[in-house]
């Protein structure tokens, strides 16, 4: 059986490494590498992308669309890490768990754009509400959010590891204050939202993994319901899904001392979705890692599924 050829452009960076780490374990994938010398020349990349089967994009917004001008092979297959094709209706969005639909596009589509980290624990919680109708689509939602600083990427985490750490790194650190956080788009769009909702992400002083919440008024909502129908809703969603579980209500017997840690699912490429508070005040939670579901992990899953693989292989174990 041949080997599905495999090109990260932008394996230097932190999803580009880990992808790296994380394919170049399997048998069944032969990856097409770049010396340093080559790695950012023009012609040896167009040669890398067009003489494979799947290439990652693992580049800043605006090189990931200068990558895509490279592609001359009509039957080579792209999954984009960036931000830069999320809201494109001419892209598949990757994140099969939403839908049926989402997971026969994806395994018949050529090109998909893989969720962003925030995001993906942000439209986890809300898209199954909004689709049955729960949830308004002109609700005003607020997110929070906390993630270790390897979302930062690699500057932020050289700042985070440095032996002169600045002292302000020591605490949980508020960003995006504009409301102008990049995944926002993606968040509104995915879940067919009329607004975009009000985002506090947070990056503390821990390497990975991230807790998203969204605490929802339920006499705000378009039908009345409790928290257990909430639970209901969102465990009927995710039924038989391997990488998204909903949790028990209020974590009865998961929560350490009733606390959600945001780091305990570092190296996987879990989702958990938790259900908490009461009737009238409920708390929507999603934990994963940021490296994992949403980023590294979620990008091996979706070539998976395209290349029609089991979409657990190479992610049971990191």
């Amino acid at each position: 059986m041949s080997k599905s050829r495999i090109f990260i452009d932008g394996s230097a960076g932190t999803t580009g490494l880990q992808l790296l780490n994380r394919l170049q374990k399997r048998d069944d994938l032969e990856l097409i590498k770049l010396n340093e010398k080559n790695r950012k020349d023009l012609v040896a990349r167009k040669e890398a992308i067009n003489s494979s089967d799947v290439t990652f994009l693992c580049l800043p917004d605006d090189a990931a669309r200068e990558a895509l001008t490279l592609v001359e092979n009509k039957k080579v297959k792209i999954i984009d890490a960036s931000t830069a094709h999320r809201t494109n209706s001419d892209w598949d969005y990757g994140f099969a768990e939403l839908s049926l639909a989402h997971r026969e596009a994806i395994a018949a589509s050529k090109r998909v754009a893989n969720p962003g980290c925030y995001a993906s624990g942000f439209i986890a919680l809300v898209y199954p509400l909004v689709s049955a109708k729960v949830l308004g689509d002109d609700y005003p939602l607020t997110c929070h959010a906390v993630s270790g600083y390897s979302g930062g990427g690699k500057k932020m985490i050289a700042e985070y590891e440095s032996e002169d750490k600045p002292f302000e790194c020591f605490s949980p650190r508020q960003y995006a204050l504009k409301q102008n956080h990049k995944h926002l788009a993606e968040m509104q769009a995915v879940c067919g939202l009329k607004n975009k909702p009000m985002f506090n992400p947070i990056v503390d002083d821990y390497f990975c993994g991230m807790v998203v919440s969204v605490p929802i008024l339920s006499r705000f909502l378009a039908k009345r319901c409790t928290l257990k129908n909430v639970h209901e809703i969102l465990s009927e969603h995710y039924s038989g899904q391997r990488f998204v579980k909903v949790m028990k209500i209020n974590g009865e017997q998961t929560l350490d001392g009733g606390f959600l840690a945001a780091n305990t699912l570092g190296g996987t490429n879990d989702m958990q979705l938790f259900v908490c508070g009461n009737d009238e005040q409920i708390l929507l939670a999603a934990r994963l890692d940021n490296l994992g579901k949403g980023a590294s992990g979620a990008a091996v899953q979706n070539l998976n599924i395209m290349l029609g693989l089991d979409e657990r292989k190479g992610l049971e174990e990191f």
